[in-house]
């Protein structure tokens, strides 16, 4: 099956999942994960554990909701659209004015069609979504609310796998599963690594090991990072949060928080080399778990490639990012990128010659024997430029930037120096 119709696949599965931080959404959602990775392992933490300076939250579940307006039209149902209710609102059965009503609703007049995204996680409230077009129609009169949820302690669910490799040196990917119905925020992220992990379990003798975790954003990644940050303080190369990464606009990259880690220039040279266009942005535009991983007293190399960036398109915690937004070329390409970054560092050492000045290449077949005024091939130019270059300080990628051309490019080259002797790898 192609890659993208495989990864927008399990973003048509997941997309009616009524997920949130905590609760039977998520578990259903890495139960299917888990179809897919039979290694993905569960964890819960328990209702009230101490996570740093946070709390795990207690469980929403959200069985009805709706509106009966005063012609007893039922709207803001639930059952059709799950952006309709607030996240984790607590449960209300009472009949009120229009007036009263107004206030525990959400919409937006710049975009008048679209229910918007609103949770309410760490403070009691109840609260309904609606489109702006049909909150104008509301009409005067006696209204009937009603939600049947229930918040009580239960547990914060998040699955991991961890992908040994031929050193404790690790890769880390981290993607979300916490957002009800939405495609590019939330399901591009999980369909697309669920794929990388596949990939990374193809390769064989794997330099690295990879750690991979789905997990409720924000308070997931406190929860996790308060348990394992040691081991990835120790260990962690580079590592990417996943998430937006399933339209066909053009690429954004997310620098860490000091942009000068091995994932910032990795992914810097596969973008430069790979896709036609993107937005640099700055880390002042944070905004998903990147905010965790690079605090500065957990400083972690973790940077981000999406396609439209959170809170950058328009469509983002509506109801219009939905599985019309997304496409299977879009997924498709992300996830291209991001097996591109994983076979470069897979392959990024540093290489040194052996011998003093150029080699002799023309005794070896390496070198046209006979001199012309035309430019040499690009095969033989770029050798010759490695060489120039691997001087044993700079890795791949450094000597791949300074000749300007993809590092990929250099592997074969790579091999063929290493085969005559002419390189090592330090």
């Amino acid at each position: 099956m192609d890659i993208g119709i495989e990864i927008y696949s399990l973003c048509k599965e997941l997309f009616p999942i009524n997920r949130s931080i905590t609760g039977d959404g998520v578990r259903e959602t890495l139960s299917i994960i888990k179809r897919e990775i039979p290694e993905l392992h569960i964890s819960e933490i328990d209702t009230g554990s101490q996570c740093f300076d946070w709390i795990v939250p207690q469980e929403w579940k959200c069985e009805v909701a709706y509106i009966i307006d005063p012609e007893g039209n039922k709207i803001c149902d639930f059952s059709q659209n799950n952006l309709h209710v607030v996240g984790y609102s607590e449960s209300v059965d009472k009949s009120m004015t229009l007036d009263e009503l107004e206030e525990h609703l959400y919409s937006l007049s710049e975009l008048p069609d679209a229910v918007p995204y609103i949770t309410s996680y760490y403070k009691r409230r109840w609260g309904f979504c609606i489109s702006d077009t049909e909150r104008k129609l509301l009409k005067k009169g006696k209204y009937k609310v009603y939600i049947r949820s229930d918040l009580f302690d239960g547990s914060l669910t998040y699955g991991e796998v961890l992908i040994p490799g031929n050193t404790r040196e690790e890769i880390f990917f981290s993607t979300y599963v916490c957002h009800p119905s939405m495609a590019n925020n939330e399901l591009s992220g999980p369909a697309v690594v669920t794929s990388l992990v596949k990939y990374i379990k193809s390769l064989k003798n794997r330099r690295y090991s990879y750690r991979v975790i789905f997990i409720p954003e924000t308070i997931g990644s406190i929860v996790y990072l308060s348990k394992n940050i040691n081991t990835m303080q120790k260990y962690m190369v580079a590592g990417f949060n996943v998430s937006c990464v399933g339209d066909d606009n053009d690429y954004g990259y997310l620098p860490s928080r000091t942009g000068k880690t091995v994932s910032d220039k990795v992914a810097v040279h596969v973008l430069n080399h790979q896709v036609l266009n993107y937005t640099k942005y700055s880390f002042l535009q944070r905004g998903s778990d990147e905010r965790q991983y690079c605090s500065p007293n957990v400083n972690l190399p973790v940077s981000c490639i999406t396609r439209s960036k959170y809170g950058e398109y328009k469509e983002y915690h509506t109801s219009l990012d939905n599985l019309d937004f997304i496409s299977p070329s879009g997924l498709a390409g992300a996830y291209k990128v991001y097996a591109r970054v994983i076979e470069l560092l897979e392959h990024n050492y540093a290489y040194k010659p052996i011998l003093f000045c150029e080699p002799q290449l023309g005794k070896r077949d390496l070198y046209p024997t006979l001199g012309v005024r035309d430019r040499k091939d690009d095969f033989v130019q770029n050798m010759l430029n490695f060489l120039a270059y691997c001087d044993g300080a700079l890795d791949l990628i450094e000597v791949a930037d300074e000749i300007k051309v993809p590092a990929w490019e250099l592997f074969e080259i790579i091999n063929v120096l290493l085969e005559n002797k002419l390189i090592e790898r330090v």
